[in-house]
């Protein structure tokens, strides 16, 4: 490894990094070693193209609290699995496509800002009822949303050592709303988020939910703000960290910041012809079977 690949790893602020140590089993002293013995296992890897990046790479270490097998297996899955959901994986995931802008702009995911010295979970709120059903599909924002998890996994601390919180606002959502959930694509992606993606899920608080599905979702409207300080919200929700058009703004400018990796993404993946061993997948604890297509799931 050359030595400046160390450049490409973020200190982490000590108070997340003792998180890490604690939590995660990071020794500080030898994860550039590990992040290097990962990178030349994937370099291996005939079936595998996959993104090099030291960081990326850490984020599946983090993400398998260090166990060099769990992170090999980790990413091996993130590849494999995006190729079955071709519905969210696809030619639509860049940074300047018209339709992901549009997503974006009207405030569907907002990413919250944290203060510097947080170590909470990352904050996104999801604004379930904000997007017109006739024109976009359910996986449209699942799209955008996948391309902001990816980026969190790139260059957000918080999300990578102490994982993420989802605000879900059923604010103006209707039974079409549910109608258009898609619950195949929602089962497959949800399958994908948990055995694949390296940032883990810490909750999802409801709020602003209609009297119609008051009881198939209990939302305590207050419970989220034990999590998540008032203020870090956008000002229509009563916080004092800037608008919603603030906070689009901010993400819109992010993703163009990635126009090259979600270019590079296009290219990435797994090819199974070419895997020198069988697939370790077992299928008892994948929703998906050996041949990586999706296991219906019994939804109740």
């Amino acid at each position: 490894m050359s030595g400046d690949s160390s450049k490409s790893i973020r200190p982490l602020p000590p108070a997340l990094q003792k998180v890490a140590i604690e939590e995660l089993n990071e020794v500080p002293s030898r994860v550039e070693s590990d992040v290097a013995t990962l990178k030349e296992w994937l370099q291996k890897q005939p079936h595998i193209c996959a993104c090099l990046e030291d960081q990326f790479l850490l984020s599946f270490l983090r993400g398998s609290k260090f166990s060099l097998e769990k992170a090999k297996q980790k990413i091996d899955r993130f590849y494999s699995l995006q190729a079955v959901i071709p519905e969210v994986f696809n030619e639509h995931r860049l940074a300047d496509d018209p339709q992901v802008l549009e997503i974006i702009r009207m405030g569907v995911i907002l990413r919250i800002p944290l203060d510097k010295e947080d170590t909470g979970p990352a904050v996104t709120i999801i604004r379930a009822g904000s997007y017109d059903l006739s024109k976009f599909k359910f996986q449209d924002i699942i799209r955008v949303g996948s391309m902001f998890g990816e980026i969190m996994m790139l260059e957000d601390d918080n999300a990578s050592v102490s994982g993420y919180l989802e605000i879900m606002d059923m604010s103006g959502v209707t039974g079409a709303n549910l109608f258009a959930l898609q619950p195949q694509l929602l089962s497959k992606f949800s399958a994908y988020a948990d055995e694949a993606m390296p940032t883990r899920q810490k909750g999802i608080h409801f709020i602003n939910v209609p009297k119609a599905f008051e009881v198939s979702v209990s939302s305590d409207p207050e419970a989220i703000f034990e999590r998540v300080p008032k203020q870090y919200l956008p000002v229509e929700y009563g916080g004092t960290k800037g608008t919603m058009k603030d906070i689009t703004t901010a993400m819109e400018a992010k993703l163009s910041s990635y126009r090259d990796y979600f270019e590079d993404c296009q290219h990435f993946g797994t090819n199974d012809k070419l895997r020198e061993e069988p697939t370790n997948l077992n299928p008892e604890e994948s929703h998906f079977g050996l041949d990586g297509s999706f296991r219906q799931l019994v939804i109740d």
